[in-house]
């Protein structure tokens, strides 16, 4: 069998926040392990990259040229840095054009390559809840479509699949995942993979030399547990000026504290809603430490878009989640906070003023009231609790995610 030091896995993650980041929680799994990670990208992801491991020797950076294509900004090297999702589709041609300079550093000898080698649901699905991608897949003139058959393709065809999960949480369905896939390939339950390094006391802020963030400040000061609600969407997602709008009104309405995090450098508040909130919100336009945010004793719920890395780093928190999908897979996400987990609530959406408008300050309103203070947000609080114990205990000796990464690694050594 190879030496510990002989193991070593390349990583090249997709540009964007929610891909980029739990990969990086995986490279820092395996480098505790003694395997060596490589981590392929662009120079301005690099850059970010690097912050986030500094205290992992046995974790590489190795830089590729970001293309210049028409209809792209020049600079936009990852999805955060679109002006807007209207910029998406140049930007993935731009990532296929990644693919000869990554084979032309993955065949170098100092990169050896490592190959990796009907189902029942708590809840209905319908169309709605899938993303458009997928509903689209058969129209093969959709440059989206095109795309996504080529990932789809790419991934059923490997030797496995690494999952940012635990077995509890998907059970019968990881011999589902499975199937996708060729030559007895295995789905491996990891996750959730940011807890590694909170076990290990590893873990630090990207701002751990300054001084406490402004938001965190603001929530000391808050005296009473679980009475603030913290609003984010993403980085992803576009939301109009005149839902920002609404979502102001809303959670002035609702009489809770709240931490925003707006990320539209154009939108202001409303006139005189500042006056109004000045007392009991926040909103930030700059980064933030979620996860910080959401372990903080004052914060008792999260209305999110439920990407899936806010999905897990809301149940660890054992903060229960006000579900507001808004593309990709995130309806799927939401559905298996909501109805599997039983560890949130939906908010209502409407069609209000034409399309701009997707849910009203109305619904806000009343979701926040009913997550923080109705006895249907109590009952989503203690699952997602138990839920958040469940995701801890999964990751610590002898636990499933723990035990699970233990065997891929000494499968990784056995080649």
């Amino acid at each position: 069998m190879p030496s510990p030091s002989a193991s070593h896995v390349v990583i090249f993650p997709f540009m964007a926040q929610g891909h980029t980041l739990p990969l990086l929680d995986l490279s820092k799994a395996l480098s505790r392990q003694q395997i060596k990670v490589t981590i392929i990208t662009t120079p301005s992801n690099a850059k970010s990259i690097a912050k986030c491991v500094p205290n992992h020797p046995d974790i590489h950076l190795n830089e590729i040229p970001f293309p210049t294509i028409d209809g792209l900004p020049k600079g936009c090297e990852n999805t955060s840095q679109l002006p807007s999702m209207e910029f998406l589709l140049p930007f993935l041609h731009a990532t296929k054009q990644l693919q000869k300079p990554f084979e032309e550093i993955n065949s170098l000898s100092m990169l050896d390559r490592v190959d990796l080698p009907g189902m029942k649901l708590p809840f209905t699905l319908t169309k709605a809840d899938l993303p458009a991608e997928t509903l689209n897949a058969s129209n093969h003139d959709d440059p989206m479509s095109q795309f996504i058959d080529e990932v789809g393709w790419a991934d059923a065809n490997s030797c496995g699949i690494i999952i940012n999960s635990f077995e509890e949480l998907e059970k019968d369905h990881i011999s589902f995942f499975e199937s996708f896939y060729m030559n007895g390939a295995k789905a491996w339950c990891l996750g959730p993979l940011f807890l590694y390094d909170k076990i290990e006391g590893l873990e630090k802020s990207i701002n751990q030399n300054q001084n406490p963030s402004m938001s965190t400040q603001w929530l000391d000061e808050q005296s009473t547990p679980d009475s603030v609600i913290y609003v984010s969407f993403g980085t992803q997602a576009d939301v109009s000026d005149s839902q920002l709008d609404e979502v102001a009104f809303g959670l002035e309405e609702s009489g809770f504290p709240f931490v925003w995090v707006v990320r539209s450098n154009a939108w202001s508040l409303p006139s005189g809603m500042e006056e109004k909130i000045k007392d009991r919100g926040l909103i930030v336009s700059e980064w933030v430490d979620q996860r910080q945010i959401l372990s903080h004793r004052a914060i008792g719920g999260f209305l999110s878009h439920c990407g899936w890395n806010s999905v897990l780093e809301s149940a660890v928190a054992g903060v229960p989640i006000l579900a507001w999908p808004m593309m990709a897979e995130q309806s799927l996400n939401a559905k298996l906070v909501v109805d599997g987990f039983g560890a949130g609530l939906s908010v209502k959406r409407v069609q209000n003023q034409g399309p701009e408008i997707l849910v009203s300050r109305q619904a806000i309103s009343e979701g926040v009231k009913e997550l923080m203070g109705g006895q249907k947000g109590r009952s989503a609080r203690e699952r997602a609790e138990a839920l958040g114990r469940v995701a801890r205990r999964a990751v610590q000796k002898d636990g499933s995610s723990h035990d699970t990464l233990s065997k891929l690694i000494d499968q990784l050594r056995a080649y």
